[in-house]
């Protein structure tokens, strides 16, 4: 047997926290140290963050990584581990995302990444430049900071391998694997028995299979080791990485880390057998005969052994449990939360509660938050420990040990009902949020408007009129949002407020909790009490939120919900009457089904009016071409009238491949035609040959 044990990690790092992300490298390399390991891999861009984005223009962030990069390789701490590191550096005065390998503090190559992550919500390319296959290995001439520890006056930089006394290494970086023709396929026909990818690749609903699927094909075909690093937690955005670093090998997974964790480093170590690898590649013929006339490599030789005297067993093959999406809503964006909480320097959150489905699920996503804050604590979290005494304000003899009490001091709900409140949504509201524990306030805003529709009269002279009291659309929709923006100014008070009252200090965060389907129709109030401070599910469909209403009653034990799924959605913005009482999917002309189904076919499908109607008019068979045609044709109108609100879209936790977010998702215009004159005829006209086919 050939055993090597070999790490990688998660690693919480936060953009331009140089200090912070500098002590959990540090942490991660003595504990694989410690662990028996003899190489290292960490997550992209680690020292920076990944997220830093237009501070990767800036000269100051080359400089402290370095900096940062020499407090490593400056003490024994790189003696007898190959540590790959992700920094970035410029390069004869281009900037290239790369990877680092050092040992006994000597660095033995740069390598750039070759293929950038350039769609949805990466723009590398804006940053970086990707490095050319065909350049060869050139000299990087390295700062002066270096050069007097390592003593070196250049490294090699490029597309090579390190070639250690027993096997070769070589990497990719996260994008690498997602493309058709990876690296990995050529390094592995080379020889080159350990790849490994630090990445930083995000949550998205459904998405860690096709993950998964990808790492166990690079070695499925071909054979090898496969080592997985990813960023883990908020690097300071909306996207949440949710680490599952692993081991694999042969197409099978021997060690994977969490998936949704508040740890700010995990390392995971696996021990595998250089053996079965030159079986099973030596067993298949067709790959020998690839291999044979394969490009080489460029190899870095090092006097170095992956393998040592100390004898740790081969690691077992682990069977890889999937969360459900349910689940994922749970955990991924409870852990954005956390992380946004701790390091704004904010005190709790603040969420108006209206006891409908949108808020109620916002607020079980922080009761979810409080239950994984306290198992931490209970496992003996020393950052976890010093966070929530830190945020609280408390000293070091506090001990948080009930999700319920937690919540009651960092979480602050209020039922903001007016004359068109029911009392079922106001006693939904107090249900859920004693369950969860929060401090709970009501309060009535009708003297606030009344003064304001007062005073809208005394300057016009005209008094504005709900629609079931003989008014216009007009009137009808301005009397609801006055009701929507009065709460959000009330919530930004109370939160600056709220824990003054309770003799505390410092201020809330305020939630938002309108879902990714209700912005993407734009049944939103610009500026109402979805304007917010951040928003975790504003990238989750309602579909998926009503699942999960159902899944936290039974495994977050919050049965109030009960009442909530089965109430009908209604914004409670206008009177009720014998004949009409408000529902959301009346107002929106569509089911929320529909409108996720839209948003699918608009952002994944990239499916404009047109090609939207011709999948549907198939999809949806129940219905006749017209109401199909009619159907779109609404959606796109009011998608389109209602494109403005995505630029003041809350910051939302990025859950959904549709999402609308005109910030960094979503690059649309937000001025359109509503008409869509040309190609609403276009549709009318397909409607037509469809009904003649359908009388022939």
């Amino acid at each position: 047997m050939k055993l090597v044990t070999l790490a990688t990690c998660n690693l919480n790092q936060w953009a331009l926290d140089f200090q912070g992300n500098l002590e959990r490298i540090l942490e991660s390399i003595t504990e694989a140290k410690n662990k028996g390991a003899r190489y290292r891999l960490g997550p992209e861009l680690e020292i920076t963050g990944y997220g830093c984005e237009d501070a990767f223009l800036e000269e100051d962030t080359f400089l402290h990584a370095w900096e940062s990069f020499a407090e490593i390789i400056d003490n024994d701490l790189t003696e007898d581990i190959l540590c790959d590191i992700g920094i970035p550096i410029m390069h004869k005065n281009v900037r290239y995302n790369c990877r680092i390998f050092v040992l006994n503090r000597k660095i033995l190559l740069i390598r750039p990444k070759l293929f950038l992550a350039n769609d949805g919500n990466y723009r590398e390319s804006r940053w970086f430049t990707a490095w050319n296959q065909k350049r060869p290995v050139e000299d990087y001439h390295l700062p002066h900071i270096i050069r007097k520890i390592t003593n070196q006056q250049t490294v090699p930089i490029g597309l090579a391998s390190i070639s250690t006394r027993e096997t070769v290494i070589a990497t990719e970086t996260c994008e690498e694997l997602f493309t058709p023709n990876s690296p990995h396929i050529h390094l592995g026909l080379d020889g080159i028995e350990i790849i490994t990818n630090g990445s930083a690749s995000h949550h998205q609903l459904r998405k860690l299979d096709q993950r998964l699927d990808l790492i166990r094909s690079a070695t499925t075909k071909s054979g090898g080791v496969y080592l997985y690093a990813n960023q883990q937690g908020c690097d300071g955005g909306r996207l949440y990485f949710d680490g599952c670093a692993l081991i694999a090998i042969n197409g099978e997974i021997v060690k994977r880390g969490a998936q949704f964790s508040i740890e700010d480093v995990e390392v995971i170590t696996g021990t595998v057998d250089l053996e079965e690898v030159r079986s099973y590649r030596g067993a298949i013929g067709s790959r020998s005969v690839q291999a044979s006339q394969a490009n080489p490599i460029p190899r870095i030789p090092v006097n170095f052994e992956l393998t040592t005297a100390r004898r740790i067993p081969p690691s077992n093959l682990e069977i890889i449990p999937y969360h459900t999406p349910e689940e994922e809503i749970a955990y991924g964006p409870a852990c954005w939360l956390w992380d946004y909480l701790r390091r704004s320097g904010s005190g709790g959150f603040f969420l108006p509660l209206s006891g409908g489905a949108d808020s109620s699920s916002t607020a079980a996503i922080v009761g979810s938050m409080c239950k994984m804050v306290i198992k931490a604590v209970a496992s003996g979290n020393q950052q976890v420990i010093a966070d929530a005494q830190r945020i609280l304000g408390e000293d070091h003899s506090y001990l948080p040990t009930n999700p319920r009490e937690f919540a009651n001091r960092i979480f602050h709900t209020c039922y903001m009902e007016s004359e068109n409140s029911s009392k079922a949504t106001r006693k939904r509201a107090k249900a859920i949020a004693s369950q969860i524990g929060a401090y709970h306030l009501n309060l009535n805003i009708d003297l606030v408007v009344s003064a304001l529709l007062s005073t809208f009269v005394t300057l016009t002279g005209k008094t504005p009129k709900f629609r079931v009291k003989g008014g216009n659309d007009i009137e009808n929709t301005a009397l609801q949002n006055i009701q929507a923006r009065i709460r959000m100014v009330l919530s930004y008070f109370l939160a600056q407020l709220l824990l003054w009252v309770r003799g505390g200090k410092g201020s809330l965060l305020v939630l938002g909790s309108a879902n990714v389907d209700e912005s993407l129709r734009g049944y939103v109030t610009k500026y109402d009490c979805s304007s917010a401070d951040i928003n975790p599910i504003g990238g989750i469909s309602k579909t998926d939120l009503r699942r999960f209403l159902n899944w936290a009653v039974d495994y977050l034990g919050y049965t109030s919900l009960v009442d909530v799924i089965a109430a009908l959605p209604t914004a409670e913005l206008e009177p009720v009457t014998k004949d009409y009482t408000q529902e959301d999917e009346a107002d929106m002309g569509m089911t929320y089904e529909e409108l996720s189904r839209f948003g699918i076919l608009r952002k994944i499908y990239r499916c404009g009016p047109v090609s939207m109607f011709e999948k549907l008019v198939y999809e949806w068979n129940h219905l006749a071409p017209s109401e199909v045609a009619k159907k779109v044709k609404r959606f796109f109108f009011y998608y389109s009238i209602n494109r403005h609100k995505m630029t003041t879209l809350t910051p939302a936790y990025h859950a959904e491949s549709y999402s609308p977010d005109d910030n960094r998702f979503d690059l649309r215009q937000f001025l359109y035609n509503a008409r869509w004159t040309w190609q609403f005829k276009k549709i009318d006209q397909l409607v037509q040959e469809l009904n003649s086919e359908e009388k022939n």
